[in-house]
């Protein structure tokens, strides 16, 4: 599984590699299919501001809430989030992430008709 390395990170509670569908190739954790779908739609209200803006791609998203935090990062089509406690030291999380956005490169592109 690609979030293998994802599991074993201190305060991790739920993880999501997301496609172009918005459906999680890969999933695990309470509320990881949540975090998919809203992920998914999050990105294209991003993407669509970015473009108004003529910001660029939407590379990075990342918030708060009283108990956790919700890191995720771009890879083309594809998004890998993380949903962590509170507190939790997002550096290393933020790392892996980045490191597994590199290997979904591979992935195959979707093709659109």
């Amino acid at each position: 599984m690609k979030l293998d390395p994802l599991r074993n990170l201190p305060g991790v509670v739920a993880s999501a590699l997301i496609g172009p569908d918005g459906l999680p190739l890969d999933a695990y954790g309470e509320g990881a299919d949540v975090l998919a779908a809203e992920m998914a739609s999050l990105r294209g209200s991003l993407d669509r501001t970015s473009r108004r803006l003529g910001a660029g791609d939407v590379t990075r998203i990342s918030f708060t809430t009283e108990r956790i935090e919700v890191v995720a990062v771009t890879s083309g089509e594809y998004i890998l989030g993380a949903v962590m406690l509170r507190g939790s030291d997002t550096r290393a999380i933020q790392q892996a992430l980045a490191r597994l956005a590199l290997d979904v490169r591979d992935l195959p592109r979707v093709e659109r008709t």
